[in-house]
Protein backbone atom coordinates (compact mmCIF):
# COMPACT_ATOMS: atom_id res chain seq x y z
CA UNK A 1 0.00 0.00 0.00
CA UNK A 2 1.25 3.40 -0.78
CA UNK A 3 2.90 5.34 2.10
CA UNK A 4 3.00 8.73 1.06
CA UNK A 5 0.32 11.31 0.62
CA UNK A 6 1.81 11.37 -2.64
CA UNK A 7 1.64 7.94 -3.78
CA UNK A 8 -1.78 7.45 -2.10
CA UNK A 9 -2.89 10.17 -4.18
CA UNK A 10 -1.56 8.46 -7.15
CA UNK A 11 -3.13 5.41 -6.48
CA UNK A 12 -6.27 7.18 -6.35
CA UNK A 13 -6.15 8.75 -9.66
CA UNK A 14 -4.45 5.44 -11.22
CA UNK A 15 -8.23 3.77 -10.68
CA UNK A 16 -10.30 6.71 -12.04
CA UNK A 17 -7.91 6.48 -15.36
CA UNK A 18 -8.19 2.89 -15.30
CA UNK A 19 -11.95 3.20 -15.31
CA UNK A 20 -12.05 5.99 -17.69
CA UNK A 21 -9.39 3.58 -20.41
CA UNK A 22 -11.59 0.69 -19.89
CA UNK A 23 -14.70 2.60 -20.93
CA UNK A 24 -13.21 3.77 -24.20
CA UNK A 25 -11.71 0.36 -24.12
CA UNK A 26 -15.22 -1.09 -24.27
CA UNK A 27 -16.34 1.77 -27.08
CA UNK A 28 -13.71 0.47 -29.54
CA UNK A 29 -15.10 -3.04 -29.14
CA UNK A 30 -18.03 -2.04 -30.22
CA UNK A 31 -17.31 -0.11 -32.74
CA UNK A 32 -15.74 -2.90 -34.46
CA UNK A 33 -18.78 -5.27 -33.61
CA UNK A 34 -20.95 -3.34 -35.30
CA UNK A 35 -19.12 -3.78 -38.40
CA UNK A 36 -18.50 -7.04 -38.09
CA UNK A 37 -22.27 -7.85 -37.98
CA UNK A 38 -23.18 -5.40 -40.98
CA UNK A 39 -20.70 -6.94 -42.89
CA UNK A 40 -22.02 -10.86 -41.81
CA UNK A 41 -25.47 -9.09 -42.39
CA UNK A 42 -23.95 -8.64 -46.13
CA UNK A 43 -25.42 -5.20 -46.73
CA UNK A 44 -22.11 -3.60 -48.36
CA UNK A 45 -23.82 0.43 -47.90
CA UNK A 46 -24.65 -0.24 -44.52
CA UNK A 47 -21.33 -1.70 -43.51
CA UNK A 48 -19.42 1.39 -45.25
CA UNK A 49 -21.18 3.55 -43.04
CA UNK A 50 -21.04 2.07 -40.01
CA UNK A 51 -17.08 1.86 -40.65
CA UNK A 52 -17.05 5.42 -41.34
CA UNK A 53 -18.33 6.19 -38.19
CA UNK A 54 -16.14 3.53 -36.56
CA UNK A 55 -13.22 4.79 -38.36
CA UNK A 56 -13.52 7.89 -36.52
CA UNK A 57 -13.81 6.44 -32.93
CA UNK A 58 -11.02 4.26 -33.57
CA UNK A 59 -8.64 6.70 -34.80
CA UNK A 60 -9.99 8.96 -31.80
CA UNK A 61 -8.90 6.03 -29.23
CA UNK A 62 -5.57 5.44 -30.89
CA UNK A 63 -4.81 9.60 -30.36
CA UNK A 64 -5.23 8.85 -26.67
CA UNK A 65 -2.70 6.26 -26.82
CA UNK A 66 -5.50 3.66 -25.56
CA UNK A 67 -4.17 1.50 -28.17
CA UNK A 68 -1.35 1.53 -30.11
CA UNK A 69 -1.51 3.59 -33.49
CA UNK A 70 -0.37 0.11 -35.32
CA UNK A 71 -3.31 -1.58 -34.04
CA UNK A 72 -5.95 0.91 -34.89
CA UNK A 73 -4.46 0.48 -38.55
CA UNK A 74 -4.60 -2.90 -38.46
CA UNK A 75 -8.39 -3.12 -37.00
CA UNK A 76 -9.43 -0.15 -40.15
CA UNK A 77 -7.46 -2.36 -42.40
CA UNK A 78 -8.79 -5.64 -42.01
CA UNK A 79 -12.45 -4.00 -41.68
CA UNK A 80 -12.19 -2.75 -45.24
CA UNK A 81 -10.51 -5.78 -46.86
CA UNK A 82 -13.41 -6.90 -45.24
CA UNK A 83 -16.13 -4.72 -46.61
CA UNK A 84 -14.53 -4.62 -50.50
CA UNK A 85 -15.10 -8.61 -50.47
CA UNK A 86 -18.45 -8.41 -49.88
CA UNK A 87 -18.68 -7.02 -53.84
CA UNK A 88 -17.02 -9.63 -55.28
Amino acid sequence: MANSAQARKRARQAVKQRAHNTNLRSTLRTAVKRVQKAIVAGDKALAQNIFQESVSVIDRIADKKIIHKNKAARHKSRLSARIKALAA
